[in-house]
């Protein structure tokens, strides 16, 4: 038995409403004991509707009971002349009364339960969709990433881009770094091995020596991945070194923070 249709089917609702035929009341019995799931459903869909019947429920005002009697007692003299009517008329009546009382019980449970349903689909889907959006942006980040070391690999394959290896100085002897230099396009790009963090006050700032004078190639930080795009600078740059500077740079270097240095003619 396919128990998810079996419970949408509304046959539970109908069963604890009272509108089953005897046959059709005994095959659910028989299901609500063989399968714990309907029994929990059942018992879930009589509290339900127990709960809409109580809150649909009319306190009379506290005075009818007294107008009632007060009523009985004005007519206890008079002839009384009972009305006519059938077994059948009575209990067409009252199966009219039970019928629309269930049918309004039935809608307001499927309105209810139909509901939970459909905001427990709206959830899912929500979730769904978060869950796509955050695979997207990490595909996003990926593709990037890929996109960056081909571009590095262009650069670190060219034949016409220069590595210059720059080593430590005593001020940092475990530092090292390197530039690719196009000397033709002017272009630079910096590659970091290793150099420390900076303080937010800080940055590194690199500078081609270029007829005996630093000429500033731009300013990075200690904590960047992959070939790092610099200052196109002319033609001639006899060394390339990198010194620490306040955040953005100065228009002449601080010799004495002097952290990596390295010739371009060096083998």
């Amino acid at each position: 038995m396919n128990l998810e249709e079996y419970i949408s089917s509304g046959v539970l609702e109908a069963y604890a409403a009272g509108l089953l035929a005897e046959n059709e009341r005994k095959e659910v019995e028989q299901n609500v004991q063989l399968y714990p799931a309907l029994k929990t459903e059942l018992e879930q869909i009589e509290a339900t509707q127990e709960l809409l019947l109580m809150k649909g429920a009319i306190q009379p005002a506290s005075n009818v009971k007294a107008l009632i009697f007060e009523a009985l007692d004005q007519q206890n003299d008079k002839k009384v002349i009972p009305l006519k009517s059938t077994n059948n008329q009575t209990r067409f009546w009252q199966f009219a009364v039970a019928a629309s009382l269930s049918l309004a019980i039935i809608s307001s449970f499927l309105a209810y339960n139909y509901y939970n349903k459909w905001r427990t689909t709206v959830i899912s889907f929500n979730d769904l969709l978060t869950r796509n959006q955050q695979i997207a942006e990490d595909y996003n980040t990926v593709n990037n990433r890929i996109s960056e070391i081909e571009t590095d690999l262009r650069v670190m394959n060219n034949p016409d881009f220069k590595r210059v290896v720059m080593k430590g100085t005593d001020n940092a002897p475990q530092a090292l770094a390197a530039v690719y230099w196009n000397e033709n396009s002017q272009e630079v790009y910096l590659s970091l091995q290793n150099m420390k963090a900076l303080s937010k006050e800080n940055q590194y700032q690199l500078w081609a020596i270029i007829d005996g004078k630093p000429v500033d190639a731009g300013v990075f930080d200690g904590n960047l991945a992959g070939l790092i795009k610099m200052k196109n600078i002319g033609q001639g740059a006899a060394a390339f070194a990198v010194t620490i500077e306040p955040k953005g740079g100065k228009s002449s270097p601080t010799l004495e923070t002097m952290q990596v240095i390295g010739n371009t003619t060096a083998v």
